[in-house]
C-alpha cells in the first residue's frame, strides 16, 4: 500500500470514528426524559447512591426538572431536538473531508474550533445555569476528547498534502 493510500485510509478511519461519536452524541439528545429515568434506575441498581451521593442527587434533580418540563412545557424540549439535529447536520459536513481531505481541511479546522469553544461555553454558561463545576468538567471533556481525532486527522491531511504536492512536482519535472 502506498503512503498516500495509507494516509487516506487513516484519515477516513478517524473521520468515521468522529462522525459516529458525533451522531451518537446528537441522537441521545432526543430521548432525554427517558434516558435520565433509565440512568437513574441503572445507577440505583448499581448502588451508586451509597458510593457517590452527589452524582445521584444531581441526576435526580435533572430528571425531576426534565419530568416537570415534559409534563407542563414539552415545547421547551424542542430545543434539545434542535441540539440533536445540529449534531447530525455537523456530522454530514465531515463527508467533505472524507471525499477530499486536502481540499476540505477547513471542515476539520472548524471542528477543532468548535471543540475549543465548548470550554468557554461551559465555564460561562455552567455557573449561570446552576450547573455544578464537576459537571462542567465532564462537558468540557467532550471538547478536549473531540479535538484529539480531529488533530490526528489534520496532521495526516497535512502529510497527504505534502505527498500530493511532491507527486505533482515530480510529474511536472518528468514532463519538462
Amino acid at each position: 500500500m502506498s503512503d498516500r493510500a495509507a494516509l487516506l485510509k487513516g484519515i477516513r478511519g478517524w473521520l468515521v470514528f468522529f462522525v459516529v461519536c458525533l451522531v451518537l452524541s446528537g441522537a441521545t439528545a432526543f430521548p432525554l426524559v427517558h434516558e435520565l429515568r433509565w440512568t437513574e434506575s441503572g445507577l440505583r441498581a448499581l448502588a451508586v447512591p451509597d458510593r457517590v451521593p452527589g452524582l445521584m442527587e444531581w441526576i435526580g434533580r435533572v430528571r425531576g426538572g426534565l419530568d416537570a418540563v415534559d409534563e407542563k412545557y414539552p415545547f421547551v424540549l424542542y430545543g434539545t431536538d434542535w441540539l440533536a439535529f445540529a449534531h447530525l447536520v455537523i456530522a454530514v459536513a465531515f463527508y467533505g473531508p472524507y471525499r477530499d481531505p486536502v481540499r476540505n481541511i477547513w471542515v476539520i479546522e472548524f471542528g477543532m474550533i468548535a471543540c475549543a469553544g465548548i470550554i468557554p461555553l461551559a465555564l460561562v454558561c455552567g455557573p449561570i445555569r446552576g450547573i455544578p463545576f464537576w459537571w462542567s468538567l465532564i462537558d468540557m471533556s467532550f471538547g478536549v476528547l473531540g479535538v484529539v481525532p480531529l488533530y490526528v486527522v489534520r496532521r495526516k491531511i497535512k502529510r497527504l498534502e505534502a505527498l500530493t504536492g511532491a507527486d505533482a512536482l515530480a510529474v511536472a519535472h518528468l514532463n519538462a
